[in-house]
């Protein structure tokens, strides 16, 4: 049954939250509770990512970019290092590693797909190489929530002698296929030390702002953890010469912390974190409703190709399905994508572009030059994000493809 005329007008934003009663009395219950800050939920939290992803330990903190830039400080990541990024991502998997004082040099991305693949990444350790940088960590971003290869990235960073951080804060949800036959979930650290999540609103599931870091590193989840606390740490063994820890009579004082190490403050409350462990109970079906939405989109957007076309994926490999993002050809068809987006809006319908290619952005250009990235360059100028959120329906999907062709003069 199709919607009302009003909910057909509705506006469609690229993505939205899903919150339900059951989200919104999980966080009631933890405003009624002792603990709003940093509290016992937020190890409940923790407990069911690992359980969710297959890691043995998960560190949860305030934000996407902070789980990037905790991770990039737990690798020991500092002033002197090199880091490779994809010229393809949101600013913070760049920025988190300059956070640390550690220089980026960026990796071109297929064009079809918008990542950072083995070849793209051997060139770029390449150039790395030939200018004299060590490259200490490789940051492969599964964009749009589709998996980059993590196998063959990490043989690769093997031989570099590197650590790899996957930014999968597109990817709750994903998994891969290993040369082995073995499927093995995002996050899983199958083939990484850390793997970072964010729980933005638009993301697979949200805290309202959060985000997490997995690993299977007893050692990185420990620096991890102090690192989120401002650096301290009340490990009294870690210190048993301290003189802040013992008292007179042998004990450990009970109001001992030190901080051994400069950190920052990027815990997370317990009242998001009930939110989030609220939300993850439903992250099976909000999969598998993005996945049937963006079957539908691939269905209805066989008859607008070549002009049209979703990202190339790997056919083994599941998407986390965090954003559906086509590649339009503008110039065959003679239309400036600007006026694209605001026709579709004012058609009620919300697009974006994932992304502007970082190694182009003023910061990044005056201090490393803008190189050349003809692989993210063609993505760019081709790539468009159409909705995708759980609330969805059929007639949307519809809708949303019959607005673009006929703006595109393809209907």
């Amino acid at each position: 049954m199709l919607d009302s005329p009003r909910a057909m007008t509705r506006f469609l934003p690229y993505g939205r939250q899903s919150v339900n009663e059951a989200d919104i009395e999980a966080v009631v219950r933890a405003l009624q509770s002792d603990w709003l800050t940093q509290g016992p939920t937020v190890e409940r939290l923790e407990s069911a990512i690992c359980e969710t992803v297959g890691s043995a330990h998960a560190v949860a903190c305030n934000s996407g970019t902070a789980a990037l830039h905790l991770a990039a400080l737990a690798a020991g990541l500092e002033s002197g290092d090199t880091a490779i990024v994809p010229a393809i991502t949101f600013l913070s998997t760049a920025n988190a590693v300059r956070m640390t004082g550690a220089d980026v040099v960026f990796a071109d991305i297929d064009p079809d797909s918008g990542r950072m693949n083995a070849n793209t990444l051997a060139a770029a350790v390449d150039r790395a190489g030939k200018a004299g940088d060590a490259v200490k960590a490789v940051l492969p971003v599964h964009v749009a929530g589709a998996v980059s290869d993590p196998e063959a990235i990490a043989g690769i960073v093997s031989l570099a002698g590197a650590a790899v951080i996957e930014d999968a804060c597109h990817a709750l949800g994903g998994s891969y296929r290993r040369s082995d036959g073995k499927a093995v979930a995002v996050g899983s650290c199958a083939d990484a030390q850390m793997a970072c999540f964010s729980f933005h609103p638009v993301k697979p599931i949200t805290t309202a702002e959060g985000g997490a870091v997995t690993t299977n590193d007893a050692d990185l989840a420990r620096r991890l953890r102090q690192f989120r606390n401002h650096g301290l740490t009340r490990d009294a063994k870690a210190f048993q010469n301290s003189e802040l820890a013992y008292g007179a009579d042998g004990a450990v004082n009970p109001w001992y912390y030190e901080m051994p190490a400069l950190g920052w403050n990027y815990r997370i409350p317990d009242v998001l974190c009930a939110l989030g462990l609220s939300q993850l109970r439903r992250l099976s079906e909000y999969q598998a409703r993005r996945q049937e939405l963006t079957r539908q989109y691939r269905d209805r957007l066989v008859a607008l190709a070549p002009a049209i076309r979703p990202l190339a994926e790997q056919s083994d490999n599941v998407s986390g399905h965090h954003l559906f993002v086509v590649l339009i050809d503008f110039a065959g068809l003679k239309r400036d994508r600007g006026r694209v987006v605001r026709a579709l809006r004012e058609r009620g319908i919300g697009t974006q572009v994932h992304y502007i290619p970082v190694p182009w952005q003023p910061y990044y250009r005056e201090r490393y030059g803008q190189g050349d990235y003809p692989g993210a360059a063609e993505y760019y100028r081709r790539c468009l994000t159409l909705p995708l959120f759980p609330a969805m329906n059929e007639a949307d999907v519809d809708r949303v493809v019959s607005a673009l062709a006929e703006t595109l003069g393809l209907a």
